[in-house]
């Protein structure tokens, strides 16, 4: 089984939903939309950490520290001391670079999004 590791804001991002008025609200949507993937799920959200309701579907993990690639460094850590097969979800061209060298597979944010919305 492969897990998926999602770039949590990169995903947020990839639709002009109006999400900056309401980040934690979007965080939020997120993690209900991985539920039901059948496949284990980590998201990855950059900012201050807050209470998000979970399940045994998705772990949700907030950035180790501030600032700039936060949560892409904390991606990547994780990727690097894994050795199950990684799908990781991201639109940020560096951050798959990383990642690939790694041996993950990367999906694209949008792609993402366009899987969860037609299920």
């Amino acid at each position: 089984m492969t897990r998926w590791l999602v770039d949590g804001m990169n995903v947020i991002g990839s639709r002009p939903s109006g999400w900056w008025r309401d980040r934690p609200r979007a965080m939020r949507e997120l993690v209900d939309d991985l539920r039901g993937l059948d496949e284990p799920v980590t998201v990855v959200f950059d900012g201050e950490p807050f209470d998000i309701d979970t399940d045994d579907d998705v772990e949700v993990r907030f950035a180790t520290r501030r600032g700039r690639n936060a949560a892409d460094d904390d991606i990547v850590a994780l990727v690097a001391e894994t050795s199950e097969p990684v799908r990781v979800v991201t639109s940020d061209s560096a951050l798959a670079d990383r990642v690939r060298e790694h041996g993950a597979e990367v999906i694209g944010a949008g792609t993402f999004r366009t899987r969860l919305e037609r299920r």
